[in-house]
C-alpha cells in the first residue's frame, strides 16, 4: 500500500472557532469516552450522563453543545478543558479532516509541514500543493 501523500499542517491560533461551530463532535470508542471521564475523575456513566449524548443516527455517542452550540468543553478564554484527552475529531481537525469553506470562519495559519516536526515557520508549499486561500487572512492589514 503506498504511504499517503503530503498533507498541508495548520498551525492553531486558539481562535476557537472550531469549538464553537454547530455539529456532532463524534467519540471515536468506549475507549476515547473512558480517557475523557477518568481526566475529569468521573465514572464513564457519569461522563456520558452529564457530557455526551446519543444522536439521531446513533451511530456513536457525540459530546453535548451548550446552547450556543459550542462544546461543553470550552471556557470562556478560548481553552479545552479536555484538550490533553480530546477526541480525535478534535486532534485531527483541520491536519487530517475538515469541510469546504473552513478557512472562512477558521484562523489556523498554514504551516506546510508535510511529515515530521518540521519548521512551523516554514511556508514554502510542497511541489504540487498550492496554500489554501483563507478570506479573513486577507482582510487583515
Amino acid at each position: 500500500m503506498p504511504a499517503p501523500g503530503p498533507f498541508p499542517r495548520y498551525r492553531c491560533t486558539r481562535c476557537g472557532a472550531c469549538c464553537r461551530w454547530a455539529g456532532y463532535v463524534r467519540l471515536k470508542n468506549a475507549a476515547e469516552a473512558d480517557r475523557i471521564a477518568e481526566f475529569l475523575e468521573l465514572s464513564p456513566r457519569e461522563f456520558i450522563e452529564r457530557y455526551a449524548q446519543l444522536p439521531a443516527d446513533r451511530r456513536s455517542l457525540v459530546l453535548t453543545e451548550r446552547h450556543d452550540a459550542a462544546c461543553i468543553f470550552l471556557d470562556g478564554r478560548n481553552r479545552c478543558r479536555i484538550y490533553p484527552v480530546r477526541p480525535e475529531q478534535c486532534r485531527r481537525f483541520p491536519d487530517r479532516w475538515n469541510f469546504p469553506g473552513f478557512r472562512a470562519v477558521c484562523r489556523c495559519t498554514d504551516t506546510w509541514e508535510t511529515d515530521g516536526p518540521g519548521s512551523p515557520d516554514d511556508r514554502t508549499p510542497p511541489p504540487g500543493l498550492r496554500p489554501p486561500i483563507c478570506p479573513a487572512d486577507s482582510a487583515e492589514g
